[in-house]
Protein backbone atom coordinates (compact mmCIF):
# COMPACT_ATOMS: atom_id res chain seq x y z
CA UNK A 1 0.00 0.00 0.00
CA UNK A 2 1.22 3.17 -1.13
CA UNK A 3 1.93 6.27 1.62
CA UNK A 4 -0.76 8.42 0.11
CA UNK A 5 -3.49 5.16 0.70
CA UNK A 6 -2.36 5.05 4.34
CA UNK A 7 -2.60 9.04 5.20
CA UNK A 8 -6.17 8.95 3.21
CA UNK A 9 -6.56 5.94 5.41
CA UNK A 10 -5.95 7.30 8.82
CA UNK A 11 -7.68 10.40 7.88
CA UNK A 12 -11.01 8.95 7.05
CA UNK A 13 -10.52 6.60 10.41
CA UNK A 14 -10.04 10.03 12.47
CA UNK A 15 -12.87 11.29 10.70
CA UNK A 16 -14.92 8.31 11.78
CA UNK A 17 -13.77 8.20 15.32
CA UNK A 18 -14.75 12.60 15.51
CA UNK A 19 -18.17 11.58 14.37
CA UNK A 20 -18.58 8.88 16.24
CA UNK A 21 -17.37 10.81 19.71
CA UNK A 22 -19.69 14.16 18.54
CA UNK A 23 -22.68 11.68 18.58
CA UNK A 24 -22.17 10.17 21.61
CA UNK A 25 -21.36 14.02 23.34
CA UNK A 26 -24.71 15.36 24.86
CA UNK A 27 -25.98 17.85 23.59
CA UNK A 28 -26.54 21.10 24.63
CA UNK A 29 -29.43 21.82 26.95
CA UNK A 30 -31.93 24.69 25.82
CA UNK A 31 -31.89 27.65 28.84
CA UNK A 32 -34.06 30.94 29.18
CA UNK A 33 -30.97 33.94 30.08
CA UNK A 34 -31.71 37.52 31.77
CA UNK A 35 -28.72 40.00 31.72
CA UNK A 36 -27.36 41.53 35.30
CA UNK A 37 -28.95 45.05 34.80
CA UNK A 38 -27.83 48.25 36.93
CA UNK A 39 -30.28 51.21 37.56
CA UNK A 40 -33.63 52.03 39.65
CA UNK A 41 -34.62 49.52 41.79
CA UNK A 42 -37.43 49.86 44.20
CA UNK A 43 -38.62 47.70 47.27
CA UNK A 44 -42.19 47.22 47.66
CA UNK A 45 -45.10 45.81 48.04
CA UNK A 46 -48.18 45.66 46.31
CA UNK A 47 -51.95 44.82 47.20
CA UNK A 48 -55.68 45.76 45.51
CA UNK A 49 -57.70 47.94 47.62
CA UNK A 50 -60.73 50.93 46.90
CA UNK A 51 -61.14 54.35 46.47
CA UNK A 52 -63.10 56.27 48.62
CA UNK A 53 -64.73 59.71 49.79
CA UNK A 54 -63.14 60.45 52.66
CA UNK A 55 -65.53 62.25 55.62
CA UNK A 56 -69.29 60.83 53.70
CA UNK A 57 -71.96 62.49 55.34
CA UNK A 58 -75.08 60.41 55.95
CA UNK A 59 -78.75 62.53 55.53
CA UNK A 60 -81.30 60.39 57.67
CA UNK A 61 -84.87 61.53 58.49
CA UNK A 62 -84.85 63.83 61.62
CA UNK A 63 -88.27 62.76 62.44
CA UNK A 64 -90.77 59.88 61.70
CA UNK A 65 -92.84 60.99 58.50
CA UNK A 66 -94.10 60.14 55.61
CA UNK A 67 -91.53 60.60 52.83
CA UNK A 68 -91.86 62.34 49.58
CA UNK A 69 -90.19 61.15 46.39
CA UNK A 70 -86.62 61.71 46.77
CA UNK A 71 -85.65 63.91 43.00
CA UNK A 72 -81.89 63.54 43.51
CA UNK A 73 -79.85 60.74 41.85
CA UNK A 74 -76.62 59.87 42.52
CA UNK A 75 -73.67 62.02 40.60
CA UNK A 76 -75.89 64.51 41.56
CA UNK A 77 -74.22 67.94 43.09
CA UNK A 78 -75.95 70.00 45.83
CA UNK A 79 -75.07 73.25 47.66
CA UNK A 80 -75.10 73.13 51.62
CA UNK A 81 -78.39 74.12 52.30
CA UNK A 82 -80.25 73.10 49.79
CA UNK A 83 -83.07 71.17 50.04
CA UNK A 84 -82.86 67.32 49.49
CA UNK A 85 -86.19 65.33 50.58
CA UNK A 86 -88.94 66.11 52.29
CA UNK A 87 -91.05 64.65 55.13
CA UNK A 88 -94.77 64.82 55.79
CA UNK A 89 -97.17 64.10 58.74
CA UNK A 90 -98.12 59.99 58.41
CA UNK A 91 -101.65 59.73 56.59
CA UNK A 92 -104.57 58.70 59.30
CA UNK A 93 -104.93 55.06 59.40
CA UNK A 94 -108.01 53.64 57.79
CA UNK A 95 -111.01 52.73 60.39
CA UNK A 96 -112.51 48.97 60.28
CA UNK A 97 -115.82 48.97 60.18
CA UNK A 98 -117.02 48.93 64.11
CA UNK A 99 -114.50 51.27 64.52
CA UNK A 100 -115.97 53.58 61.70
CA UNK A 101 -119.70 53.16 62.70
CA UNK A 102 -118.25 54.21 66.52
CA UNK A 103 -117.22 57.40 64.62
CA UNK A 104 -121.00 58.14 63.17
CA UNK A 105 -122.17 57.76 66.36
CA UNK A 106 -119.41 60.02 68.04
CA UNK A 107 -120.75 62.91 65.21
CA UNK A 108 -124.07 61.99 66.35
CA UNK A 109 -123.37 62.48 69.71
CA UNK A 110 -121.53 65.43 69.12
CA UNK A 111 -124.30 67.19 67.45
CA UNK A 112 -126.88 66.22 70.16
CA UNK A 113 -124.08 68.25 72.70
CA UNK A 114 -124.00 70.99 70.60
CA UNK A 115 -127.58 71.24 70.50
CA UNK A 116 -128.32 71.27 74.20
CA UNK A 117 -124.94 73.76 74.61
CA UNK A 118 -127.21 75.81 72.30
CA UNK A 119 -130.46 75.70 74.29
CA UNK A 120 -128.39 76.17 77.44
CA UNK A 121 -127.70 79.22 76.07
CA UNK A 122 -130.57 80.39 74.88
CA UNK A 123 -131.69 80.08 78.85
CA UNK A 124 -129.13 81.68 80.09
CA UNK A 125 -129.43 85.00 77.70
CA UNK A 126 -132.81 84.70 78.78
CA UNK A 127 -131.98 84.65 82.41
CA UNK A 128 -129.54 87.70 81.83
CA UNK A 129 -131.84 89.79 80.11
CA UNK A 130 -134.40 89.59 83.16
CA UNK A 131 -131.73 90.10 85.34
CA UNK A 132 -130.80 93.04 83.63
CA UNK A 133 -134.39 94.43 83.49
CA UNK A 134 -134.60 94.08 87.20
CA UNK A 135 -131.66 95.61 87.88
CA UNK A 136 -132.35 98.83 85.94
CA UNK A 137 -135.75 98.96 87.82
CA UNK A 138 -134.24 98.26 91.11
CA UNK A 139 -131.54 101.16 90.69
CA UNK A 140 -134.38 103.99 89.46
CA UNK A 141 -136.25 103.09 92.69
CA UNK A 142 -133.11 102.66 94.74
CA UNK A 143 -132.33 106.42 93.72
CA UNK A 144 -135.96 107.39 94.73
CA UNK A 145 -135.30 105.51 98.18
CA UNK A 146 -138.26 103.46 97.34
CA UNK A 147 -135.86 99.98 98.57
CA UNK A 148 -132.82 99.87 100.41
CA UNK A 149 -129.22 99.01 99.77
CA UNK A 150 -129.07 95.80 100.55
CA UNK A 151 -131.94 94.93 97.87
CA UNK A 152 -130.15 96.85 95.16
CA UNK A 153 -126.70 94.99 96.24
CA UNK A 154 -129.09 91.26 96.04
CA UNK A 155 -130.63 92.64 92.23
CA UNK A 156 -126.47 93.62 91.21
CA UNK A 157 -125.22 89.92 92.11
CA UNK A 158 -127.88 88.37 90.37
CA UNK A 159 -127.48 90.14 87.27
CA UNK A 160 -123.70 89.71 87.62
CA UNK A 161 -124.15 86.02 87.82
CA UNK A 162 -126.31 85.53 85.00
CA UNK A 163 -123.77 87.42 82.96
CA UNK A 164 -121.25 84.97 83.85
CA UNK A 165 -123.50 81.83 83.69
CA UNK A 166 -124.37 83.08 79.84
CA UNK A 167 -120.49 83.36 79.23
CA UNK A 168 -120.12 79.82 80.50
CA UNK A 169 -123.02 78.40 78.75
CA UNK A 170 -121.67 80.37 75.14
CA UNK A 171 -118.21 78.97 76.02
CA UNK A 172 -119.70 75.52 76.29
CA UNK A 173 -121.37 75.82 72.98
CA UNK A 174 -117.76 76.55 71.60
CA UNK A 175 -116.28 73.27 72.86
CA UNK A 176 -119.59 71.05 71.53
CA UNK A 177 -118.71 72.82 68.24
CA UNK A 178 -115.58 71.66 68.31
CA UNK A 179 -115.80 67.94 69.54
CA UNK A 180 -118.36 68.02 66.42
CA UNK A 181 -115.93 69.04 63.79
CA UNK A 182 -113.25 66.54 66.17
CA UNK A 183 -115.71 63.93 65.03
CA UNK A 184 -116.20 64.92 61.95
CA UNK A 185 -112.26 64.73 61.22
CA UNK A 186 -112.17 61.43 62.62
CA UNK A 187 -114.71 60.57 59.97
CA UNK A 188 -113.61 62.22 57.27
CA UNK A 189 -110.23 60.11 57.09
CA UNK A 190 -111.97 56.67 57.54
CA UNK A 191 -109.72 55.32 54.10
CA UNK A 192 -106.59 56.21 55.27
CA UNK A 193 -105.97 59.26 53.06
CA UNK A 194 -102.59 61.51 52.92
CA UNK A 195 -102.53 65.00 53.83
CA UNK A 196 -103.26 67.70 51.07
CA UNK A 197 -100.54 69.28 49.72
CA UNK A 198 -101.17 73.02 50.85
CA UNK A 199 -100.57 71.39 54.42
CA UNK A 200 -96.85 72.73 55.67
CA UNK A 201 -93.98 69.66 55.33
CA UNK A 202 -90.37 69.41 56.75
CA UNK A 203 -87.77 70.31 54.19
CA UNK A 204 -84.31 68.25 55.04
CA UNK A 205 -81.16 70.06 54.11
CA UNK A 206 -77.73 69.03 52.86
CA UNK A 207 -75.30 69.83 55.66
CA UNK A 208 -72.38 69.95 53.45
CA UNK A 209 -71.67 71.08 49.35
CA UNK A 210 -70.87 68.16 47.51
CA UNK A 211 -72.51 64.93 45.29
CA UNK A 212 -74.69 62.70 45.87
CA UNK A 213 -72.92 59.23 46.22
CA UNK A 214 -76.03 56.49 47.26
CA UNK A 215 -79.27 57.01 48.02
CA UNK A 216 -80.77 54.58 50.62
CA UNK A 217 -84.33 55.81 49.82
CA UNK A 218 -86.00 56.96 46.43
CA UNK A 219 -90.17 56.45 46.92
CA UNK A 220 -92.52 57.76 48.96
CA UNK A 221 -93.46 56.09 51.71
CA UNK A 222 -93.27 55.96 56.17
CA UNK A 223 -90.01 56.70 57.27
CA UNK A 224 -88.23 56.10 60.91
CA UNK A 225 -86.52 58.58 62.45
CA UNK A 226 -82.81 58.31 62.01
CA UNK A 227 -83.41 55.99 58.72
CA UNK A 228 -80.96 56.75 56.19
CA UNK A 229 -81.95 58.41 52.69
CA UNK A 230 -78.96 59.83 51.35
CA UNK A 231 -74.89 59.91 51.10
CA UNK A 232 -72.95 62.98 50.34
CA UNK A 233 -69.24 63.09 50.19
CA UNK A 234 -66.83 65.25 47.93
CA UNK A 235 -65.15 63.54 45.30
CA UNK A 236 -62.51 66.18 45.21
CA UNK A 237 -61.31 64.95 48.75
CA UNK A 238 -61.12 60.68 47.59
CA UNK A 239 -58.32 58.61 49.01
CA UNK A 240 -57.99 54.91 48.91
CA UNK A 241 -58.32 52.19 51.15
CA UNK A 242 -55.86 49.02 50.88
CA UNK A 243 -55.56 45.70 53.46
CA UNK A 244 -52.18 44.66 53.36
CA UNK A 245 -51.57 41.94 55.11
CA UNK A 246 -50.14 42.66 58.72
CA UNK A 247 -46.58 41.33 57.75
CA UNK A 248 -46.46 44.22 55.52
CA UNK A 249 -48.50 47.20 57.18
CA UNK A 250 -45.72 46.84 59.92
CA UNK A 251 -43.13 48.43 57.72
CA UNK A 252 -45.33 50.33 55.94
CA UNK A 253 -45.13 54.75 57.32
CA UNK A 254 -47.16 57.85 57.46
CA UNK A 255 -45.84 59.61 54.76
CA UNK A 256 -44.66 56.51 52.42
CA UNK A 257 -45.09 57.51 48.46
CA UNK A 258 -47.19 54.90 46.97
CA UNK A 259 -48.07 54.52 43.11
CA UNK A 260 -51.27 53.73 42.25
CA UNK A 261 -51.93 51.95 38.99
CA UNK A 262 -54.56 49.91 37.14
CA UNK A 263 -57.59 51.95 38.23
CA UNK A 264 -58.63 52.31 34.51
CA UNK A 265 -56.64 55.30 33.76
CA UNK A 266 -53.43 55.70 31.23
CA UNK A 267 -51.99 57.21 33.81
CA UNK A 268 -50.07 56.26 37.27
CA UNK A 269 -51.17 58.41 40.01
CA UNK A 270 -49.62 59.44 43.26
CA UNK A 271 -50.02 58.98 46.54
CA UNK A 272 -48.64 58.77 49.85
CA UNK A 273 -49.77 57.46 53.25
CA UNK A 274 -51.81 59.02 55.47
CA UNK A 275 -52.81 56.41 58.28
CA UNK A 276 -52.37 53.00 59.21
CA UNK A 277 -54.67 51.83 61.29
CA UNK A 278 -53.89 49.96 64.75
CA UNK A 279 -56.20 47.29 64.39
CA UNK A 280 -56.27 44.61 62.29
CA UNK A 281 -59.22 42.06 61.53
CA UNK A 282 -59.50 38.44 59.79
CA UNK A 283 -59.82 37.90 56.36
CA UNK A 284 -60.92 34.58 54.18
CA UNK A 285 -58.89 34.51 50.83
CA UNK A 286 -60.03 33.28 47.76
CA UNK A 287 -58.31 30.03 48.57
CA UNK A 288 -59.98 29.65 52.15
CA UNK A 289 -57.23 30.82 53.57
CA UNK A 290 -57.46 32.81 57.26
CA UNK A 291 -55.45 35.87 56.65
CA UNK A 292 -54.70 39.10 58.84
CA UNK A 293 -55.01 42.37 57.64
CA UNK A 294 -54.78 46.02 58.66
CA UNK A 295 -56.10 49.20 56.88
CA UNK A 296 -54.05 51.71 54.85
CA UNK A 297 -55.24 54.87 53.83
CA UNK A 298 -53.49 56.64 50.85
CA UNK A 299 -53.47 60.36 50.28
CA UNK A 300 -53.99 60.80 46.10
CA UNK A 301 -51.79 63.70 45.80
CA UNK A 302 -52.26 63.68 41.44
CA UNK A 303 -53.84 66.92 40.39
CA UNK A 304 -57.69 66.49 40.00
CA UNK A 305 -58.24 66.41 36.75
CA UNK A 306 -56.29 63.41 35.73
CA UNK A 307 -58.38 61.16 38.45
CA UNK A 308 -61.99 62.63 37.63
CA UNK A 309 -63.16 59.27 36.48
CA UNK A 310 -62.21 57.84 39.52
CA UNK A 311 -65.54 57.36 41.83
CA UNK A 312 -66.19 55.70 45.22
CA UNK A 313 -65.59 52.05 45.57
CA UNK A 314 -63.66 51.59 42.30
CA UNK A 315 -60.92 49.24 42.28
CA UNK A 316 -57.37 50.80 42.58
CA UNK A 317 -54.48 48.78 43.02
CA UNK A 318 -51.68 50.15 45.33
CA UNK A 319 -47.79 49.39 45.43
CA UNK A 320 -46.00 51.14 48.36
CA UNK A 321 -42.07 51.71 48.19
CA UNK A 322 -40.46 50.67 51.30
CA UNK A 323 -36.86 51.77 49.61
CA UNK A 324 -35.40 52.63 46.83
CA UNK A 325 -32.09 53.53 45.03
CA UNK A 326 -30.45 53.91 41.06
CA UNK A 327 -27.81 52.08 40.18
CA UNK A 328 -28.34 49.16 41.66
CA UNK A 329 -27.69 45.71 39.75
CA UNK A 330 -30.59 43.31 40.37
CA UNK A 331 -31.76 40.01 38.64
CA UNK A 332 -34.45 38.45 38.02
CA UNK A 333 -35.61 36.07 41.59
CA UNK A 334 -35.99 33.37 39.52
CA UNK A 335 -32.39 32.63 38.62
CA UNK A 336 -31.37 32.19 42.62
CA UNK A 337 -31.01 29.24 43.98
CA UNK A 338 -29.63 27.90 47.15
CA UNK A 339 -26.43 25.85 47.38
CA UNK A 340 -24.65 25.27 50.52
CA UNK A 341 -26.20 27.29 52.53
CA UNK A 342 -25.36 30.23 50.38
CA UNK A 343 -27.61 32.09 47.14
CA UNK A 344 -25.89 31.04 43.52
CA UNK A 345 -26.60 31.52 40.23
CA UNK A 346 -25.46 29.84 36.96
CA UNK A 347 -23.66 32.20 34.77
CA UNK A 348 -23.98 31.55 30.67
CA UNK A 349 -20.47 31.28 29.44
CA UNK A 350 -19.32 30.82 26.19
CA UNK A 351 -21.98 28.01 26.06
CA UNK A 352 -21.36 26.55 29.15
CA UNK A 353 -22.84 27.10 32.83
CA UNK A 354 -20.96 28.37 35.47
CA UNK A 355 -21.76 28.36 38.86
CA UNK A 356 -21.16 31.76 41.16
CA UNK A 357 -22.36 32.17 44.29
CA UNK A 358 -23.59 36.05 44.96
CA UNK A 359 -24.55 38.27 47.78
CA UNK A 360 -28.35 39.45 47.39
CA UNK A 361 -29.89 42.63 49.55
CA UNK A 362 -33.14 43.79 48.85
CA UNK A 363 -36.38 41.90 47.25
CA UNK A 364 -38.79 43.54 45.05
CA UNK A 365 -41.40 41.59 43.61
CA UNK A 366 -39.92 39.26 40.91
CA UNK A 367 -36.18 41.23 41.19
CA UNK A 368 -33.55 40.81 43.58
CA UNK A 369 -30.95 43.30 44.51
CA UNK A 370 -27.05 41.69 44.01
CA UNK A 371 -24.50 43.21 46.31
CA UNK A 372 -21.45 41.02 44.83
CA UNK A 373 -20.76 38.37 42.60
CA UNK A 374 -22.00 39.65 39.27
CA UNK A 375 -21.28 42.52 36.95
CA UNK A 376 -23.51 44.45 34.51
CA UNK A 377 -24.21 42.36 31.59
CA UNK A 378 -23.57 39.15 32.24
CA UNK A 379 -26.43 36.42 31.88
CA UNK A 380 -27.51 34.29 34.15
CA UNK A 381 -29.96 30.97 33.93
CA UNK A 382 -33.55 31.32 34.55
CA UNK A 383 -35.15 28.49 37.05
CA UNK A 384 -31.86 26.01 36.41
CA UNK A 385 -32.80 22.37 36.67
CA UNK A 386 -31.12 19.22 38.13
CA UNK A 387 -29.33 18.55 34.63
CA UNK A 388 -27.56 21.46 34.76
CA UNK A 389 -24.31 21.99 36.74
CA UNK A 390 -21.33 24.13 36.60
CA UNK A 391 -19.68 23.15 33.28
CA UNK A 392 -22.81 21.89 31.45
CA UNK A 393 -23.21 23.07 27.80
CA UNK A 394 -26.12 24.65 27.44
CA UNK A 395 -28.34 26.66 24.10
CA UNK A 396 -28.86 29.91 25.55
CA UNK A 397 -32.17 31.72 24.22
CA UNK A 398 -31.20 34.39 21.80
Amino acid sequence: MSLRKKLLTSLAALLLLGLLVYALMPSPIPVSVSTVEEGYFAEYVEDEGRARVRDPHTVSAPIGGFLRRVALEPGDTVAAGDVVFELEALPSPALDPRTREQAREAVSAAQARLELAEAELEIRATQREIAESEYRRNLELFEQQFISAETMDRSRAQRDASRAAERGARHGVEVARFELESARATLAVADGERAPDSQPSLGVRAPIGGTVINRHRCCEGPINAGEPVLELGDLSAMEVRIDLLSMDAVRVRPGMRVELERWGGGDTLDGEVRRVEPRGFERISALGVEEQRVPVLVRILSPRDTWEALGDGYRVEGRFILWEADRVRHIPTRALFREDDRWAVFVADDGRASLRTVDIGRRSGLRTQVLDGLEPGERVINHPSDRISHGTRIAADP
